[in-house]
């Protein structure tokens, strides 16, 4: 038979992170010792006190069954008073909480929840790819914000067009951003709060890098904002701020309406996080085992001043970032994002990420990650050195 496949996958591009472990096995078949600074997973362990607590509540029977929807009660409430220590944020557990398998389950249903066929959403350029994949499956038309480099990688609201505005439905912001590393004060999320009361726009503020941070930055939270609870949902992650990417376990916060559409998605489409991961994840929220998050911090900064010193020696101009585990660097002159990230790959056996595959905004950058081990990363950073730029 002819099989046909549904005519908006053929909307995306090839979903980054696979494309770039694709290029990675190919050199590797060539015997090349590849060292990955190319995906933003956490090399650090998850703690062990949190660990120790997944393994007892796995052996523990009334987690081997279907799991609450939205979340165990003690899971939202954990994640509550996360938010409430943190941000001096306070949420309802039973309202304005939910569940999610890591927040990129989250974020990708959330646009199910939100976009009917032809509605606008405002989506940073460049930025994380499930943003424009979930507009693409839900019919939703794409208007891209330009993060501008004079601008702090901060998109300009007043730049978008009045009838864009009011054709949108949803605005994408994520602070500290992923790919820039780019990181923002309250004031712009009370700016952009206005904004969207103003022309009636859902605003949606992936929050996954919010713990990790440097010299003296601590990130704000869009629940902070005045109005905020009108009109705002924010996605947080224990990946990142625990170390616990492959666990799968986030959660969503914010205005009850809006959590309460995209569990209405959740349960028609998932089971749930396993309730021994919530236990595991409340372990982590409730803190204990010292501040790892602190510790981790300063292992990635150590990383971070490593990488930019080696960048610069060799003629590459890029930021130092406040936050994520991310640099952001242009490329040489006369490269494009794809050809240099080959070049890296081919001449010095490092993996980066081409700032193209986070959009158009993002071609002339590429994307280096601190997630790999120290002595991997010094030696990712010698091969950087040879590099015939």
């Amino acid at each position: 038979m002819q099989i046909k496949i549904a005519s908006k996958l053929g909307l995306l591009p090839p979903y980054l992170f696979s494309e770039l472990d694709r290029l990675k096995k190919e050199a590797q078949r060539k015997g090349v010792d590849v060292i990955s600074l190319s995906i933003g997973d956490p090399d650090l362990p998850t703690p062990k006190h949190i660990v120790e607590s997944l393994k007892r509540a796995a052996d523990d029977a009334k987690n081997h069954r279907y799991p609450d929807y939205e979340g165990l009660p003690q899971y939202r409430t954990a994640a509550s008073e996360w938010l409430r220590r943190r941000f001096s944020v306070t949420c309802d557990p039973a309202r304005e909480m939910c569940a999610l398998i890591g927040s990129k389950e989250g974020i990708a249903n959330f646009s199910t929840a939100i976009l009917d066929p032809g509605d606008i959403a405002l989506i940073p350029d460049p930025g994380y790819p499930v943003y424009f994949s979930g507009c693409v499956f839900n019919g939703g038309e794409a208007y891209f914000m330009p993060l501008k480099p004079e601008n702090g990688f901060v998109p300009d609201l007043s730049a978008i067009p009045g009838e864009i505005a009011r054709r949108a439905k949803l605005m994408w912001l994520n602070y500290p951003n992923n790919p820039t590393g780019a990181a923002v004060e309250l004031s712009f999320f009370e700016q952009a709060v206005k904004f969207c009361l103003k022309h009636n726009i859902i605003l949606a503020h992936d929050s996954a890098y919010s713990e990790i941070a440097y010299d003296g930055y601590r990130a704000p939270s869009v629940l902070q904002a005045e109005g905020a609870r009108e009109c705002a949902i924010e996605f947080h992650s224990l990946s990142k701020t625990f170390s616990m990417t492959g666990w799968r376990v986030g959660f969503a916060a914010g205005n009850a309406d809006l959590i309460a559409a995209l569990g209405k998605v959740k349960t028609n489409v998932d089971s749930g996080v396993f309730q021994a991961v919530q236990e595991a994840a409340i372990t982590g929220l409730e803190g204990g085992d010292g501040d790892k998050t602190a510790e981790y911090c300063a292992i990635y900064k150590e990383r971070r001043d490593i990488l930019i010193g080696a960048l610069k020696a060799i003629g590459l101009e890029c930021a130092v970032p406040r936050a994520t585990f991310y640099v952001w660097a242009k490329v040489p002159r006369g490269q494009t994002s794809a050809s240099f990230a080959e070049q890296v790959l081919k001449e010095a056996g490092v993996a980066i990420t081409p700032g193209s595959g986070f959009g158009k905004g993002g071609e002339g950058y590429v994307r280096f990650s601190l997630t790999a081990p120290g002595e991997r990363l010094k030696e990712a950073v010698e091969r950087l050195k040879t590099l015939r730029l």
